[in-house]
């Protein structure tokens, strides 16, 4: 190693993260002078460094080459001596080489100039930044960096996205001491603040809905995910209603019902409306499903894993933060949304495999298996929304059966439409955001399995093995003349588990899919952006 390295006291230390099983953690240190915790509280900077191809080595992006050029070409030089290839989410963290940032992370951002890659769905580039600016976020947050300046990498708002997502945790039951710093972020070297603003809002409610899913059943109860709906959206001005049990009986919201009366906890259906254009102009209507826990009521589910059933209420949580986003965006539409609240569980008054109960459609539902709740929670507070507010469009949320879960695992969520265009631009939304959506089929041969019975018009479950077709089944028969899309998020709204992606913590809940949700809206506000 030069002299010079030597003088600057440098300590280098990799980082990296895995890439859906294909980056491996690998973290060696090439100088010991310093010590690490001479470090921690500094300031921190992310750079981007691009493959290496045939013709060129690698190559760091324009804001890393006036670092280097400010450095008299250290920063190269320590890159050909540490050999960092621009493999995207490899990096190092070089430490004393800047006055201004006491630890610097390059971290590969992958082959420059790559875009949209039709056979995978996804804009590999935007993707490639999310991962490459998470990976270098939360490299320099576990060094105890307070502040991380990241670089745009020609797209500021992915790399907003990348780098929030990544150093979020879930600590509120965790001892003050033993918590980790949550680092500031600034956009480095670019005027795009508008962009990385945007990214930000997008994360930032993806993180909102990842803390109302990942919080404990006990603390995060129906009537605490009311209240942080009253505390993040009526200061952005959406208009909150908070229904309790009086006025649900009312409007005879009975398969609602049905489920809650299973626990002591108070139902709680909590009515959102964000104006934002003409009020006269027809809303979207958003409903959610909100199981703050479901242990599967009667038909209890097994104890191993039963915990991470809290996630449960994501469809409701991602709804209600993406309506904060659009909000935070000011985005041009009318978006109503419809959170029923409750939990499954098992008691003297719980629902009985075989019970059957009238919607307010005037259909009777069998409800003959009670681990899959989330038909029932929904469906009249579907109805009910769809009978008030005469929406243009409606789009349910929910993890409502495991076989999607098995088809796809955390690959994409899946999602059923009885519209062309809005599958393309749930597609569309799902290959920007780097969350991506599955079209799976709506065919009569699956509404047979669900209404084909002498006895009562639906069962929530029907008859055969396509639980999460079937499920959407059921909720296409309550949507009689509006256009529609089911999204279910059993694989991908829970634990980070399958198809692990870098910038979410693995063994926390993801969030998912709230900002395809709000790319969604967004495309539907301004088409022609």
């Amino acid at each position: 190693m030069s002299s010079r390295l030597l003088m600057a006291r440098s300590v280098v230390k990799s980082v990296s993260h895995d890439l859906i099983g294909r980056l491996v953690l690998n973290q060696r240190h090439l100088a010991s002078i310093a010590c690490a915790d001479a470090h921690k509280g500094g300031k921190g900077l992310v750079l981007g460094l691009y493959e290496k191809e045939a013709d060129r080595g690698p190559r760091l992006t324009p804001a890393g080459e006036k670092i280097d050029d400010r450095l008299n070409g250290k920063l190269n030089e320590l890159i050909c001596e540490t050999k960092i290839s621009g493999r995207l989410g490899r990096g190092k963290v070089f430490n004393n080489i800047d006055e201004e940032f006491q630890s610097v992370c390059v971290v590969g951002v992958g082959i420059e100039g790559i875009g949209f890659n039709e056979l995978e769905m996804l804009d590999e580039g935007m993707e490639n930044v999310r991962v490459a600016a998470g990976v270098g976020a939360r490299s320099l947050q576990e060094i105890e960096c307070i502040e991380v300046h990241v670089d745009n990498m020609d797209y500021p708002e992915q790399a907003a996205e990348g780098s929030t997502l990544a150093i979020w945790r879930f600590e509120e039951n965790l001892s003050k001491k033993l918590r980790s710093i949550q680092p500031k972020l600034e956009l480095f070297d670019s005027t795009d603040t508008d962009s990385w603003t945007r990214g930000l809002f997008k994360a930032e409610a993806q993180n909102l809905s990842r803390r109302i899913s990942e919080a404990p059943a006990n603390c995060m109860t129906p009537t605490a995910v009311a209240q942080v709906g009253v505390d993040m959206l009526c200061p952005c001005g959406i208009t909150v209603e908070v229904r309790t049990m009086e006025w649900i009986e009312q409007q005879r919201l009975h398969s609602f019902l049905m489920v809650a009366k299973g626990s002591c906890e108070p139902p709680v259906v909590l009515e959102l409306a964000y104006c934002g254009t003409s009020p006269e102009d027809k809303p979207i209507l958003l409903v959610g499903q909100g199981l703050t826990f479901n242990s599967g009521g009667i038909n209890l589910r097994p104890c191993k894993g039963m915990a991470e059933f809290r996630g449960d209420v994501n469809g409701a949580a991602s709804i209600l933060a993406a309506m904060r986003a659009a909000a935070g965006l000011s985005l041009p539409i009318n978006i109503t949304a419809v959170l029923p609240l409750c939990e499954n569980m098992p008691s003297g008054m719980a629902v009985k495999p075989g019970d059957v109960v009238t919607l307010l459609n005037a259909k009777t539902m069998a409800i003959r298996n009670m681990d899959r709740a989330g038909v029932v929670v929904i469906a009249d507070p579907m109805i009910y929304g769809q009978q008030t507010y005469k929406p243009r469009l409606v789009v349910d949320i929910g993890s409502m059966c495991k076989g999607i879960k098995k088809a796809v695992g955390g690959g994409a969520t899946g999602i059923w439409s009885n519209s062309h265009f809005v599958w393309k631009q749930f597609q569309k939304a799902g290959s920007l955001t780097g969350d991506r959506l599955w079209r799976f089929p709506l065919w009569d041969f699956y509404k047979r399995r669900v209404a084909n019975h002498r006895s009562f018009d639906l069962s929530n479950d029907g008859d055969g093995l396509a639980s999460s077709c079937l499920a959407a089944a059921v909720l296409h028969e309550l949507v009689p003349c509006s256009d529609w899309a089911h999204l279910d998020t059993f694989g991908t709204g829970l634990m980070s588990t399958y198809g692990l992606i870098p910038y979410l913590r693995a063994g926390q809940m993801t969030g998912r899919p709230t900002r395809t949700l709000v790319q969604f809206l967004y495309q539907l506000a301004c088409p022609g952006e």
